[in-house]
This record gives C-alpha cells, sequence and structure tokens, in this order.
C-alpha cells in the first residue's frame, strides 16, 4: 500500500498518518444540532409566591425552547407551562411596596396591582396604549408611571390621574406653522356650521384656555423634543420632579452587508453599523420641575478633570491639542427614597473618566462625590459602559448613603459612600471582582457573587449592609448562577463545572444546607464519552506576569508532540475557568484534537475578563501587542514542559481570537507554521466605534495604535498556511474585512492561504453544516501542515 493510501486508510478511521491514534468523536458529531448535547435550563425565574421555580427547558424535542415548572411540592417532577399559566404569570419587573404585599407591573400596557395576600391581580389603568416604569411613590397612595414620553400620577384611593409633564415632539415652530390643507378647512368649517354641539364644544376649549391664561398670567409650558429622543424618564417619589436624557444621533455613514442568498431572490443589502470614529451620539440630561413648570439640564462643565487631555497626545508633538470640555453621558437620575436627593453616573465620551455626582435638584449643579479616570478605559463588572449603562448605582433607605462599583484598586469592588461628610467605604476588597449585588428585602444585608475562591469559579455570598463578613452561601465548585426566591427562603442554582453543562439545583439560603439537583439533563449520547476535565495553569510570560490558561494533554502512548493554541473571543471575556464554556462547540474539538494526540492550550491573555483592571487594559492602544505575545509564551512553556516540537504549533480562534490568529501567522512566523482565522477583525479601523475607541482611541486622533494593531498591514509576513473562515451576511464583523486582505495577500503574491467563505452565516454560525465544514477544514490544516507538512492531498473526513 502506497503512502498516499495509508494516509487515507488512516484519516477515514478519524486517525493520524503514522500515529494510530482513534477517538469516539468526530466533527460531525461535534458540529451537530446541540440539541444531541442535551437539553439544560435557561432564564430561570420565580413564581412571585416562591412556589414555583419556571425556566426555558426542551424535554419535548420541540424546534425551540418551552416554559417548564418545578413546584417545591414535588421537585422530583418538571411540569410543561401551559399558555394559560404562563399567560397568567407575575414578571418579575414592576415595583412592590415597602411591606411587599402589593406588586404594580404592566400587562399588554395596562397597569396592574397584585394582592400578595389574595392572590389576585387588578387591572387600575388602560390608556389605550403602553403604560411604563410603574412605582409607588413616597406615601405609597400614589403611583408614578409614565406615558407617550410624559409622566403622570395615578391615585390609588380616588382613581384620579394627573399629568405632569407636557412633552411634544417636533418644535415649537413646526406645531406652530402647521396649517391645515385646503380641504381639511373646508371640512372644518363645514363640521362647525352643521353642529352646533362641536361649535359649542370648541367655543368652550377656546374660552377655559384663554381663562387659564389670564388667571396665570402664561400659557402652559410645553416642552418640545425637536430632533432628539426621550429616554430614562424618572419620577421623583414626591411628584415634584421629573428627570429624563435627551438622545440625538448621527449614525454617521453606515456600511451596507450584501445578502446573496436572500429568499426574495435578489441581491438585498443587510443594515449594519458605521465605522469607529463615525459616532455622532450625544445625551442630556433634563430636569422638569413640576412647581416652576420649566426645564434646564445638569450642568457639566466644571466637572473636575473635564478638559484633561489623554496621555497618547505625547506621541503626536507636532499636533496643537487644545483643552476643551469634553461631552459626557450621563445615566439617569438616581433618586433617594424620600426623594429630597438625586444622583447621576456621568462619563466622559472617550471613556477615560466616570463621575458619581449629587444633583441640586433646583438648579441642575453638580456635586462631585466620586471621580475616576483610567488613561485607557473605565470597564469591569457593575462599572458599566459609556452609553449602554449597566453601572450599579443605588441608596441605602437611610437617604445619606449612596452605593456603586469601582476598579479604584484594581478589581471592581462595592462601596459606600456618604453624601453629607463624603466618606467612602469599601465593603469587599481584594484580588477578585464583584458581581451583581443586590439588597435584601429587609434592606439589611446584601446578596452577590464574587470570585473570592479563585477566578476560575463564581460563588454566592450573603453581607450586611454596612460590611462585614461574607457569608459564603454555595459550595459547589464551578459557577453558580443564583435566583433567590422573592421570600429569599430559597436559592435556585444554575451550576456547571468545566466538563458538565448547566443544571437547576434547589438550595436553602443557608450556609449547611444540602443542593438537590432537579434536573438531567445529558443527552446518553453526550454521556457515554469521557469528557475532559482540562487542567488549569499558570505560565509565566515575558514581563514576568502570570498567565491563566486551560491546559488538554493527550496520553502518552498517542501524544504526537504537536500542538494547538486556542484563542477565544473578546467583548471583555473569560474562558480559562471551571465551569461549562461558551465555546461548548470548540471544548469539545478540543477533546478531538486530544484523542487524536494534539496537546491543547486555551489561553486568558491581557484583555480577557475575571483578573482585574491592569489585565483588561493591558492591550490598550496595542492589539496583538501582550494579548500575542501571551500566546508566543503559552508556545514556549509547552516546549519547555510538555516536549512540544517547535515545528508542530498551530494556532486558531474566531473573532477576536482570528484576529490574534492573524497577527501570529504575519508576525510570528517562527512560532506558528500553521492557524485558522475565523470571522476576524482584519483592520481596526474598520470596526465599530463602541467598542474599538475604548481600546484605540479614534483613527484620526492615534493613527499610531490602529497602525501598529491592524493585521492587513503585517501580511506580508505570513510564512506558513493559513486558513481564513467567514460568514458573508457578518453584521458584526463584516465579510469586507477579509476581502481586502484578500486582496492584500494576492497583491502579496502569497500562495499558503486559503480562504472558506460562508453565504448564510452572520458572526455567530447557526448551521450544523457550516459548523462542520469549518471545523473539517480546521482539522485537515493541522493534520497537513503540522503533522505530514509534505503531502498537501492528505485529508480528514467529516
Amino acid at each position: 500500500m502506497n503512502k498516499y493510501l495509508l494516509i487515507v486508510f488512516f484519516t477515514v478511521l478519524g486517525l493520524s498518518p503514522g500515529f494510530a491514534q482513534k477517538s469516539d468523536l468526530s466533527v460531525k458529531k461535534i458540529m451537530q444540532d446541540p440539541q444531541w448535547v442535551g437539553t439544560f435550563p435557561e432564564n430561570v425565574k420565580w413564581g412571585i409566591q416562591s412556589e414555583n421555580i419556571y425556566f426555558d427547558y426542551n424535554l419535548e424535542k420541540d424546534p425551540e425552547d418551552s416554559l417548564y415548572k418545578i413546584s417545591l411540592n414535588t421537585t422530583d417532577k418538571i411540569i410543561k407551562v401551559s399558555p394559560e399559566e404562563k399567560k397568567s404569570l407575575i414578571p418579575n419587573s414592576g415595583d412592590f411596596n415597602d411591606a411587599r404585599s402589593k406588586k404594580l407591573f404592566t400587562e399588554n400596557g395596562e397597569l396592574m396591582i397584585y394582592d400578595m395576600n389574595s392572590e389576585k391581580r387588578k387591572s387600575l389603568l388602560n390608556l389605550g396604549g403602553n403604560i411604563s416604569n410603574p412605582e409607588f411613590m413616597e406615601d405609597e397612595d400614589r403611583i408614578s408611571f409614565t406615558f407617550r414620553n410624559n409622566a403622570y400620577i395615578y391615585n390609588l384611593k380616588n382613581g384620579s390621574i394627573q399629568k405632569l409633564t407636557n412633552i411634544l415632539k417636533g418644535s415649537e415652530k413646526e406645531q406652530k406653522e402647521k396649517e391645515l390643507s385646503e380641504k381639511e378647512k373646508f371640512l372644518e368649517e363645514e363640521n362647525l356650521q352643521l353642529l352646533s354641539v362641536v361649535r359649542e364644544r370648541k367655543d368652550k376649549k377656546e374660552s377655559t384656555k384663554a381663562y387659564k391664561e389670564s388667571v396665570t398670567g402664561k400659557e402652559a409650558f410645553s416642552f418640545y423634543l425637536n430632533k432628539k429622543r426621550l429616554s430614562g424618564m424618572q419620577i421623583s417619589p414626591k411628584g415634584d420632579f421629573v428627570t429624563f436624557r435627551l438622545i440625538k444621533s448621527e449614525r454617521g455613514k453606515s456600511t451596507n452587508v450584501p445578502n446573496y442568498v436572500d429568499e426574495s431572490g435578489y441581491t438585498e443589502d443587510l443594515p449594519a453599523r458605521s465605522k469607529v470614529g463615525e459616532n455622532k451620539t450625544s445625551l442630556e440630561l433634563a430636569i422638569y420641575n413640576i412647581k416652576n413648570d420649566s426645564v434646564y439640564f445638569i450642568k457639566t462643565d466644571e466637572l473636575p478633570g473635564i478638559k484633561a487631555l489623554p496621555d497618547y497626545v505625547k506621541d503626536y508633538p507636532e499636533k496643537d491639542w487644545e483643552e476643551k470640555v469634553r461631552d459626557v453621558v450621563p445615566s439617569g437620575a438616581v433618586f433617594s427614597e424620600n426623594g429630597e436627593k438625586a444622583i447621576v453616573n456621568l462619563r466622559s465620551t472617550d471613556n477615560k473618566d466616570r463621575w458619581i455626582a449629587e444633583i441640586d435638584l433646583q438648579t441642575g449643579n453638580l456635586k462631585t462625590l466620586d471621580h475616576q479616570r483610567d488613561e485607557a478605559w473605565l470597564a469591569g463588572p457593575g462599572v458599566g459602559y459609556t452609553y449602554w449603562g449597566g453601572e450599579t448605582l443605588g441608596w441605602l433607605p437611610d437617604n445619606k448613603h449612596i452605593y456603586f462599583q469601582s476598579e479604584e484598586t484594581g478589581y471592581s469592588h462595592l462601596y459606600l459612600l456618604n453624601v453629607e461628610n463624603g466618606k467612602k467605604k469599601a465593603l469587599t476588597e481584594g484580588e477578585f471582582e464583584v458581581y451583581k449585588p443586590q439588597l435584601s428585602n429587609n434592606k439589611k444585608s446584601w446578596y452577590l457573587t464574587t470570585s473570592e475562591v479563585g477566578p476560575g469559579e463564581r460563588h454566592f455570598y450573603r453581607m450586611p449592609v454596612m460590611g462585614g463578613k461574607m457569608e459564603k452561601l454555595t459550595r459547589m465548585t464551578g459557577n453558580n448562577e443564583v435566583s433567590l426566591s422573592p421570600d429569599e427562603k430559597y436559592m435556585a442554582i444554575r451550576h456547571s463545572f468545566s466538563n458538565k453543562p448547566w443544571e437547576l439545583y434547589l438550595k436553602k439560603t443557608s450556609p449547611g444546607a444540602e443542593a438537590k439537583q432537579l434536573t438531567s439533563g445529558q443527552s446518553e449520547a453526550f454521556s457515554s464519552y469521557n469528557w475532559r476535565n482540562p487542567e488549569l495553569i499558570k505560565f509565566e510570560a515575558r514581563d514576568g506576569a502570570m498567565v491563566p490558561a486551560r491546559l488538554f494533554l493527550p496520553e502518552k502512548e498517542v501524544k504526537n508532540d504537536a500542538a494547538v493554541v486556542f484563542v477565544h473571543g473578546a467583548g471583555y471575556l473569560q474562558n480559562a475557568h471551571k465551569w461549562w464554556s461558551r465555546y461548548f462547540r470548540e471544548y469539545m474539538f478540543h477533546n478531538l484534537l486530544t484523542d487524536l494526540g494534539y496537546t491543547v492550550i486555551d489561553i486568558d491573555y491581557r484583555g480577557s475578563a475575571g483578573y482585574g483592571r491592569d489585565w483588561r487594559t493591558g492591550i490598550y492602544r496595542h492589539m496583538g501587542g501582550k494579548d500575542l505575545t501571551d500566546q508566543v509564551d503559552g508556545v514556549k512553556y509547552l516546549i519547555e514542559n510538555h516536549n512540544i516540537d517547535p515545528e508542530k504549533v498551530g494556532i486558531y480562534g474566531g473573532s477576536y481570537g482570528g484576529f490574534i490568529t492573524l497577527m501570529g501567522m504575519f508576525t510570528k512566523a517562527d512560532t506558528f507554521k500553521a492557524g485558522a482565522a475565523l470571522r476576524s477583525v482584519t483592520d481596526w479601523a474598520h470596526y465599530n466605534h463602541g467598542y474599538t475607541s475604548n481600546i484605540l482611541n479614534e483613527p484620526s486622533q492615534d493613527p499610531i495604535a490602529y497602525r501598529r494593531s491592524s493585521p492587513i498591514y503585517f501580511a506580508e509576513g505570513l510564512e506558513g498556511d493559513l486558513l481564513i473562515a467567514h460568514g458573508m451576511v457578518d453584521v458584526n464583523v463584516h465579510f469586507q474585512d477579509v476581502v481586502r486582505l484578500a486582496q492584500r495577500l494576492i497583491e502579496l503574491g502569497k500562495e499558503d492561504w486559503e480562504m472558506a467563505v460562508y453565504p448564510v452565516e452572520d458572526h455567530g454560525f447557526v448551521e450544523p453544516s457550516s459548523w462542520t465544514d469549518e471545523y473539517r477544514r480546521i482539522l485537515e490544516l493541522f493534520n497537513q501542515s503540522l503533522l505530514e507538512e509534505n503531502n498537501a492531498e492528505a485529508s480528514n473526513p467529516n
């Protein structure tokens, strides 16, 4: 039998030529519809009476998940929720009164109230549109809500409605200049002449308006939105102030994405984003003073550091940099429980400064309570993002302490600040992160998730409201996503481990209680394979940092001395942990590679989540810097500690991982012999504004950062074998990115690369056939380039 036939023989068996490895896995098996793995609970929530746990699940192999429940009385039964019961559920959103005996919510636009004792709901108000944001006011006899861009108060005792604001779309000029057409004028005049009742009502309406103006001395105030949008309306607990954000958006030039396989048979353009540097969104926070019937805006031009220039200007000495007041993005106002005070979170649009300030509600002046600056960018758990919010911020019931999260010490922790004396206190501290803190029902404790045990685990704790010892309430190793019952007596825990997908558990809210498993969703086909628990390691980088990673080691008898480096995506993400990865397909692929003799390393490089501010910002102004050398240093660790052949190292990843793969193949050719770059950014000047401008600033302001961070500028360095794979309808990282790179490679005369395109796929693939084709090509690439470099005809089946 000749060499080529031997190669085909081995690969058909799922083996690698010359090593006779085999696996019970295949690319086709791994990449089929994820339902083959099993069914697992998602979107866990409680019934309002703490009697049932509801979650999305799929026991009956429906086309999509359905709502199921488990009752505390019969925890061994998983019951599909009927459409009638699903419709009757009280939503999690809404507002309880202080005694938690009544809850406000909206249903199909109606204002509703639910009585916890009688377990009955009642419709309070239907205005023929969507009522939103209902809240009990300070005296709890009144309810505030918003409707069609205006603030209202509903009186529970007498059923009366008071409109607080008169906010109108368009401009005053447009309203005054609006004239009826000739036809409309004719119809109106005819109607008034023929129908006396209509004429009398119009006369009465005009007389009433004239009388009010004569008594008050002025016309009722109207505020016009002009070309702005209103969002985040908040009504003070006393009903004397209303705050709202005004948003003015100019998207800039968008890049349409052509869809060549539209069902119409025509090529249709998909609307997509603009590029970095073209963001023209501005926000203002307005205060509507009910007593004075006037609107004014918070004043940000005196915030400390508002004119500060960034440090990177020193790299451009030839340019004149003007110190000027920077634009800021305010959050919605947050009122104290008694309604006498309000705070706001503000961020500079370059995301380097964050202020928490108290608002003088009478003037709009701001008093800075806390100021944070980062020469890179501000982020982290509970800190939020410039335009999207998401920050932890609120008041304690004493109306003088506010709480928030900050990376002041390098890790995101929970703080209290006394607005009366300015004293700040850290409630948590250490080299770990805090996630989703929430006050208990009685406001005497905090519930919070942290990584105190280690960056690869998440556990749920309880802590006194003013700080103190954290009481650990979960014990299962891995990730514990806790949903507290409304009465806080029980925890529904969605738990997973490295090699075990998510399951649902029930536990009393006490440290010593045992957790009971409620679901067991793994399929027989999935559980029949012995999935690896990858080893969590740390290796030393060239700058002395200890880099976390997951390591998949083959058995000695099948080890082929080749290694594959996997690079996870970004957007602030962690993958070297002890729970079921969102990259579950890649995790299964790594098991297949390990069966075939490969050593696989999965690195939480600089820029990854879970390790604090300095780790996150280690890529500032140079993507493809420390994040890439962390991959190279990981290879060095494998060579020195696991006998990897330096000539047998491949790299692959998607999105940011694809970008790093390109940078590795173009600039570290002596390290990586083969690479698969999936849905890759090739030029950061073509990516979006919100993500890119934080890390690289703007192209027109900091071109150095973009030039050294974009793979397309380094394509001449390609020496190894490169696979580029991309979805053609990707509205996140546009197909244009790899088209431009392909032309660059063609012009450079590069030969050892190929491109696979997927006509129906967006950024995240959904079709099993696409996943299978892509990973078949990746496996072929590594088998051919790393194990059979001289035989281009070697292939591997699905």
